[in-house]
């Protein structure tokens, strides 16, 4: 389902960028004065990593490291997904929901020029919100005990994963 809009035309085209000698006190600065839950760390103006908030929490404090210690390049995400920015949104949408993800950085000829999040998409095209919450629903659910079929919803039509509730079979979205 193309939606002719381009990741170049919904991407966030100056994201905030750390070095790899930022400090993890200084990124959490960053990430506060610019409202934003990532940093792109670059490396003579080339994408070589990512922190998230999630990563401070989970590779630091968790860990009881003291955080004075650290540099960004102890603890970013190098192994990155990116994206072109000539590809179009429900493409990076659905990159995202494979890779459980929700930033994208932005890469053309080897060179940072954005970074895409589930946000900007579904700021530009709300429609996708459906698509995206199903996704988001059905990768959750597999922790749940309810069991589901292949099948077709007996309410909306949906062809895949559906439950018999009473006679009927529903699919997430339509299940109560």
């Amino acid at each position: 389902m193309k939606t002719g809009i381009s990741v170049r035309d919904s991407m966030t085209i100056k994201p905030v960028t750390a070095g790899l000698d930022a400090s993890i006190q200084e990124i959490a600065k960053l990430m506060k004065r610019g409202k934003v839950g990532s940093i792109v760390i670059t490396f003579k103006q080339k994408l070589v990593g990512i922190i998230s908030e999630k990563d401070i929490v989970e590779r630091v404090i968790a860990k009881g490291i003291p955080f004075d210690e650290l540099k960004a390049g102890d603890i970013m995400t190098t192994e990155l997904v990116t994206i072109n920015p000539n590809d179009d949104i429900y493409d990076a949408l659905i990159l995202m929901g494979s890779e459980e993800i929700r930033k994208l950085p932005v890469v053309e000829n080897d060179k940072l020029v954005g970074l895409l999040t589930s946000n900007d998409i579904l700021k530009i095209e709300p429609a996708l919100f459906d698509i995206m919450s199903v996704r988001t629903r059905l990768r959750e659910e597999h922790r749940k005990p309810i069991r589901y079929v292949e099948g077709i919803c007996d309410n909306c039509g949906f062809q895949g994963p559906v439950i018999k509730i009473k006679q009927e079979y529903l699919c997430i979205a339509c299940k109560p």
